[in-house]
């Protein structure tokens, strides 16, 4: 199979319309279907139903899909990394949350600016589970992740900090003054419901909790006493007078590593992760 004819399969099967799809690709409807069909002639499968009204995947379209996702990932990060390879200034570009493991990182990139040959290191803030993305499609080269917040199935990690969760509630709340909380104690407050943070596919799950992006917005509304929130206890160094935190001693441990590619062979990057697992 080539690139291209994945793309056309994935706009298709994202839009499930071929005018829309052709439409996002910038070509004409009939080569985008002679396309699809030829592919289908080719795996000898059927990928999509097609009647008058609607377009649907079938299961092997739906497997399709997700591998031809990974599989154009694939392919951009080799570019990316190709072409960041051949700058005239070497330098390795981090992930992390903005916000969290704010420490850590000041810490760890001191100290690497401090080893001989250590390289420019460019740091892309994003929202919550974007660095993951970022990692895996090639536009960094490492990342901080939390888990269990982030997915590190199929990269290479190493920790670096356990830590455990507080629940921020807004200041004066009745439960502001216990010396611990239950999880179900958290899950109970129904005038405070927990966030909706949004899926990898940009949707959010179905909840009572507000849809937010950022922490923010996140302790904006919990200041307001719209919402409360589970977030690892570091955290705690970024709020206001009008929070209070109670510590959650059975809600999971959040645990930082950081991350990157197993195939990668960057000596830079290798001189970074050994400087994190020193910290």
């Amino acid at each position: 199979m080539e690139t291209r004819e994945l793309r056309y399969f994935v706009a298709v099967a994202e839009e499930l319309h071929f005018g829309r799809a052709a439409q996002r690709l910038a070509m004409a409807q009939p080569p985008l279907s002679r396309a699809i069909q030829q592919l289908e002639r080719r795996l000898g499968v059927v990928l999509l139903h097609r009647t008058p009204r609607a377009v649907t995947l079938t299961e092997a379209g739906a497997v399709l899909l997700r591998e031809a996702r990974v599989a154009l990932d694939a392919v951009e990060a080799a570019e990316r990394r190709t072409r960041r390879a051949a700058a005239a200034e070497p330098g390795v570009v981090l992930a992390t949350k903005a916000g969290a493991s704010r420490e850590l990182l000041s810490k760890l990139l001191d100290a690497y600016a401090a080893e001989p040959g250590a390289v420019a290191v460019e740091v892309m803030l994003c929202g919550p589970g974007e660095q993951e993305g970022l990692l895996r499609d090639g536009r960094a080269d490492v990342a901080l992740l939390q888990r269990p917040f982030d997915t590190t199935a199929g990269l290479d990690t190493e920790d670096l900090h356990t830590e455990q969760q507080v629940v921020v509630l807004p200041a004066g709340h009745p439960l502001s003054t216990r010396p611990r909380v239950s999880m179900a104690e958290v899950t109970a407050l129904t005038d405070l419901p927990l966030p909706r943070w949004p899926r990898r596919d940009g949707g959010y799950p179905d909840g009572p909790g507000p849809q937010v992006r950022d922490h923010t917005q996140l302790f904006q509304l919990i200041a307001l006493g719209r919402a409360c929130a589970l977030v690892p206890e570091s955290l705690r160094a970024q709020l206001r007078g009008d929070h209070a935190t109670v510590p959650v001693p059975d809600a999971p441990a959040v645990t930082t590593v950081i991350a990157w590619p197993p195939h990668s062979r960057s000596t830079a990057v290798a001189d970074l992760v050994r400087t994190a697992t020193r910290l």
